[in-house]
């Protein structure tokens, strides 16, 4: 990873859900040196799958920091193949949830390392380290949450609305199983206060089931509250839609306007002042004003990442924005 002139000294953490975090994520690898970006993905979305241990948060990240995403399709390894999955078709198995067969590789190396009692972050880093990434990918906890979903058709794990039924249950509330049991990794939970931490992004996830398990973990809350570095939350609504999910389309279902400014809304309503500033996209720029009766700072920039240069543009924007509450 070519490296660019930092804008910031020091650590800087990013929170992740999948496809949209990763971008992010990714133009901030270009930006920071590896030893000063840690980013902590969201596992709330794991669950077994053929005997397997799935971690689609973890490995969408994972893949887009080594440049192996499928861009086009948005989601999996470039270059994927499907033979086992279309010969367990043949068998009749479960088809439903899209392994690829380079996929299974990552599963399989990661539930045989599990059953021989390594913890997921090790795994993760071994893993990690393989594909020649340098900087520290976390799980949110070493301990499993798993959302469920509450909709028309009844209670489902998430994968299952969001795979298997495509999202078109409508969602009357989640739920996070094995929330209260849980904590945040060790090392996440160590870098809050870090003084050397000096800016924490919450990527443009979606905020109901790719953040709020992170930030809902017994203590996160009063940690990130704690920590000497300001909370920057990117917008993953842009000019009413959601780039890549079901964001808006929950928005809808849960009552509330798909807008950057209702994100923000969410976020103050649930985790009080704990959000110093908001980046929302420049076509959303005439709702910045709203913003002031939220007493947030708002940063109006190009949000939509189409490229390297455009994750690393939003990376640098973020980064800046972040400094900016230090001065």
């Amino acid at each position: 990873m070519a490296q660019q002139n930092s804008v910031i000294s020091g650590k800087v953490l990013a929170l992740s859900g999948g496809v949209g975090g990763a971008k992010l994520a990714r133009g901030l690898a270009e930006i920071l040196a590896p030893e000063q970006l840690t980013v902590v993905a969201n596992t709330a979305d794991d669950f077994d799958y053929w005997g397997l241990r799935i971690c689609p948060d973890l490995d969408s990240v994972m893949y887009a920091l080594a440049d192996l995403n499928d861009t086009e399709r948005g989601w999996g390894l470039a270059g994927e193949t499907w033979q086992t999955i279309a010969a367990m078709r043949r068998y009749g198995g479960d088809d439903w949830f899209q392994l690829g067969d380079q996929d299974m590789a990552t599963h399989l190396f990661r539930s045989q390392a599990l059953r021989r009692g390594d913890s997921l972050a090790q795994v993760t880093a071994k893993m990690a380290a393989q594909l020649g990434i340098g900087l520290r990918l976390l799980p949110m906890s070493e301990q499993p949450v798993a959302t469920r979903v509450h909709s028309d058709i009844g209670e489902l794990a998430f994968q299952e609305y969001f795979v298997r039924e495509r999202c078109e249950p409508a969602v009357k509330s989640l739920e996070f199983s094995g929330l209260a049991q849980a904590s945040m990794q060790a090392d996440f939970a160590a870098l809050l206060s870090d003084r050397e931490l000096k800016a924490i992004i919450i990527c443009p996830s979606n905020p109901f089931v790719s953040v709020d398990p992170i930030l809902s973990l017994p203590g996160c809350r009063d940690a990130l509250a704690s920590a000497a570095a300001p909370v920057i939350a990117v917008s993953p609504i842009v000019a009413g839609l959601a780039l890549k999910g079901p964001a808006a389309k929950m928005m809808a279902e849960l009552a509330l306007p798909a807008s950057a400014v209702a994100v923000a809304e969410y976020y103050q309503q649930r985790y009080g002042a704990l959000i110093d500033g908001f980046v929302i996209d420049s076509s959303d720029a005439q709702l910045a004003a709203q913003f002031r009766t939220l007493a947030a700072e708002v940063e109006v920039c190009p949000t939509v990442m189409t490229d390297l240069d455009s994750k690393v543009a939003l990376g640098q924007a973020c980064l800046q924005f972040a400094r900016r509450f230090a001065n």
